[in-house]
This record gives C-alpha cells, structure tokens and sequence, in this order.
C-alpha cells in the first residue's frame, strides 16, 4: 500500500540546517523547531537519500522506529541509536493559515560517532637482519577513522623513534594514520611481541600481540654448503678421470664393440644356413 503524500498549498517557510552528532547505541534527540503546536498541525518526518522514506506518518512511527524511539511534541527520541540511522532528516509541519495552508520545515543531518572494533594486526613472524620489514594495522568500523599506535613487549612505541629511550637501538617509521609499521634495516633488537591500537574520540580496542623474531643471516652456513658442494663436484670430477685412466670406459667400449661382432657374426651364419636350404 503506497503512503499518499499530502501536499501544502500557501506559504514555506524552511527554517535552517542543524547537525546532531551522537554515540552509537546511545539516545538522541532529533528537535524539530517549530512555534507552537495546534490541533490543526499536521506533522510528518523523512530521511532523505537515494529515495525518501517516512520515520514519523499519519500520526505514527514508521519501520524499526516503532519500537526504539518516541515523539516528544514535533521531535524525536532515538532510544538506541546505530550507525544506519545517519543521514538526513527533515520535519514537514503544515498547518491552516489565513493565506492557505502553511508548510514549515527543519532539516537535521545525525552523524553516529562508532568506537573501533578489535583491528587486524599483520606482524611477520621471523625476519632477517638488515631487510625491510613493515608491520600493518587496520580497522574498518570505527567512525570518526581511528588513528594507530604500535606497542613492542607492551611498550608504546613512539612516532618518531628519536625521541625515546630506544631510538639508538631501532629505525622505524610510523604512520599513525595509516596504521604501518616499517623497519629500514631491521635487527636482531627489534625481535619481540608486538601489537597494535586503533583509537578515536569514542573509544580504543588492541589486537592481540604477536612475535617476531629477528634473525642474522648465517654467513658461515652459506659458505660451509658452498665449500660442500664444491667438494662433491671435486670428488666426482676425480673418480671420473680415475675411471678413464684405468680404461673402464674403454673396456666397456671393447665389450659392446666385440658383443657387436658377436651378433653379425651369428646372423650371417644364420643367412647361410637359410640361402643353403633354400637351394636344397
């Protein structure tokens, strides 16, 4: 059933913006500014966007509102407020004039503030020493967007590294929007639990801490299979002109070419008992 829209013939008298901030989950009031109420007052509330929708109609509460808010005169009460319900809203207040009817309205844009949730934290687990390592952290609810900050083994890193007690033992950059954390030339110092916090002006939540563990690159590792596989290739190059100088390779030779021999010799036997027979 379509909701008929009743329309105002006379005067209009728009009376201004308001903006109305609010914490989620908790009550608002969306004022409508009007004069004086009469009996004769018509009122009607709709949130504007994409396509218009009524909250408060023919002297009753629309949709979900029903059962979280309430009129107080020509406003609302929002008992639990939540993020979908920012945006725009405005009041129509039409009532009958010596010039017609008149048309009143007032426009209120909700902005719902939203506390961050739990973020993801992206810590690698091991490293090697001298490379470039970047740390992530990030939120996606949190309204205003929460900036971050990096904490190692429970202690606040700071924005810039300079100024702390570590700052001759690390090289970071922190990107307290963002949420990155870069090491320029990682060390073995830098090896700990690590973990991140969102935050703005509703709240802050931490994900859980993570260990990273930084590592030298084992040089006399490298070096020792180096000189290993070198000496393998060393010890086949050897036994191989050990064999040749021995004449393996040309006794096998022999065999195959005498084998060879062998066998035409066996087939032109074999020939000449055939051709015989057949002469016979």
């Amino acid at each position: 059933m379509q909701q008929e829209h009743h329309k105002a013939y006379g005067s209009s008298a728009p009376k201004g913006h308001q903006v109305v901030t609010a914490i989620e989950y908790q009550e608002v009031i969306l004022a409508c500014k009007y004069a004086k109420k009469t009996m004769s007052s018509r009122l009607e509330w709709k949130k504007l966007g994409r396509s218009v929708s009524f909250v408060y109609y023919q002297q009753s509460l629309q949709g979900d509102f029903k059962y979280r808010a309430e009129m107080i005169d020509f406003s609302i009460r929002i008992k639990n407020v939540t993020r979908n319900d920012a945006g725009k809203y405005r009041c129509e207040i039409s009532a009958p004039s010596k010039k017609g009817q008149n048309l009143e309205e007032d426009t209120v844009t909700l902005e719902v503030l939203v506390a961050p949730a739990v973020p993801s934290c992206n810590v690698p687990s091991s490293a090697l020493s001298g490379t470039v390592v970047e740390l992530r952290c990030h939120d996606k609810e949190g309204n205003p967007a929460p900036e971050y900050t990096w904490f190692k083994d429970g202690v606040n890193l700071l924005e810039n590294p300079r100024r702390g007690p570590q700052s001759s033992n690390s090289s970071y950059t922190m990107n307290t929007k963002s949420g990155t954390l870069q090491f320029n030339t990682v060390s073995k110092l830098d090896s700990g639990e690590y973990f991140c916090e969102a935050h703005n002006s509703v709240g802050r939540r931490r994900c859980h801490a993570k260990r990273m563990q930084v590592d030298d690159l084992n040089i006399r590792g490298i070096i020792a299979a180096v000189v290993g596989v070198a000496f393998v290739i060393s010890v086949c190059g050897l036994g191989v002109c050990y064999a040749q100088r021995k004449g393996y390779f040309s006794k096998e030779t022999s065999f195959q070419r005498s084998n060879s021999a062998s066998k035409a010799t066996t087939m032109s036997e074999n020939d000449f008992k055939h051709t015989k027979s057949f002469i016979i």
